[in-house]
């Protein structure tokens, strides 16, 4: 395989499994990447002051991949109201931070009216400090707000960007394949009606990043059919910012603990995904992500050498991971700007838009 024709043409679903299933050439298509990488983006590496406000733990899902979630009846069971919300927001504000990530579980009792009014509260409450940047709400809590207040997806999108919306989390996606999801998250949307829910959303003019949950039960063409439909979407639209991989943490899942799965992807697995996105996206979704604080720093590092050029967030609160297993921190800029400098590379904070703050 002549590698680095991929520099210069679209790469077909085949090659990308084909490149998958490679074992000789590994650290060529990782060079290979991290020169596309370069090209495409130059040497800085960004990252974001932020931190997730987790409004509830209650989810109607199911999902087997989740260890995060309870039923509504729960001693365990918490669902903060707007002013709650908003409160966390000012503290982070007041901590520095330009960005709060609000979103929680599929809550029976949320509806669209519940998710303005908590957008219109933290913007009310930050505004004499300046204001921070909301992003919130996955296609599957904006789905369900809008089911349980009666209305359509557009209604419920329009209503969110009047209240000062302008990006959700592209979260909800998993693994774009209904096989897949019928597995892992059968109660969750379909691959179809995720694909609409960003699509407009990105018509109404709110941006969205977009995600993957890798090393469960998927395989390479899996992966590589996932990718393809968000290379397509944003070909489409022009409306992601982002990807986030999102390794899958096994630990105290359900899946983990059915025997099904007895561990997450290998660190080979994860480099090379990352390159064979950005072989595959090349300038089309030019921002990838690192999430630090999902895989931690060194695994990170190399992600960065791999195709990667943004380092996620600081993510002061982050309960889904660490109620999976995840062992990692939260990140100061500190360490943020020391674990890109040392790889040779320039760190800039950023803000949610990938506009970098100077």
């Amino acid at each position: 395989m002549d590698l680095m024709s991929f520099k210069e043409r679209e790469i077909s679903k085949k090659d990308c499994v084909e490149l998958f299933e490679d074992t000789e050439n590994f650290f060529d298509i990782l060079k290979l990447a991290d020169s596309i990488r370069k090209d495409i983006v130059g040497d800085t590496v960004t990252f974001v002051k932020n931190t997730n406000i987790e409004t509830t733990n209650v989810c109607t899902m199911g999902c087997k991949f989740c260890a995060f979630s309870v039923s509504k009846n729960s001693p365990e069971a918490f669902k903060l109201d707007a002013e709650e919300i908003a409160k966390k927001a000012v503290i982070a504000k007041k901590s520095g931070l330009t960005e709060v990530t609000i979103h929680g579980g599929i809550h029976p009792d949320v509806d669209t009216h519940f998710q303005v009014e908590t957008i219109n509260k933290v913007n009310s409450a930050t505004s004499k400090l300046g204001g921070i940047y909301t992003h919130a709400y996955s296609p599957q809590e904006i789905l369900n707000g809008a089911e349980n207040a009666g209305l359509s997806i557009k209604e419920a999108l329009k209503m969110l960007n009047e209240a000062g919306l302008r990006t959700i989390p592209g979260t909800a996606a998993e693994i774009l394949d209904d096989e897949v999801r019928s597995d892992i998250c059968p109660l969750k949307m379909s691959t179809k009606k995720w694909i609409d829910i960003m699509k407009t959303a990105h018509k109404t003019g709110i941006k969205t990043t977009s995600t993957i949950i890798y090393g469960h039960v998927e395989e390479y063409k899996h992966i590589v059919d996932h990718l393809s439909i968000l290379k397509e979407i944003q070909k489409e639209t022009g409306g992601i910012t982002e990807f986030i991989p999102m390794s899958f943490l096994h630990e105290n899942t359900p899946l983990y603990k059915s025997g099904r799965v007895t561990d997450g992807a290998s660190g080979l697995y994860e480099l090379k995904l990352y390159a064979i996105a950005r072989i595959l996206f090349k300038e089309t979704i030019k921002n990838i992500q690192a999430p630090r604080v999902k895989i931690g720093t060194k695994l990170s590092q190399l992600i960065l050498k791999s195709g990667a050029n943004d380092l996620g967030g600081t993510l002061v609160e982050d309960k889904v991971s660490k109620a999976a297993g995840s062992i990692y921190e939260d990140a100061s800029v500190d360490l943020m700007r020391n674990a890109i400098t040392s790889i040779g590379r320039i760190p800039k904070e950023r803000t949610t838009l990938y506009e970098i703050i100077e």
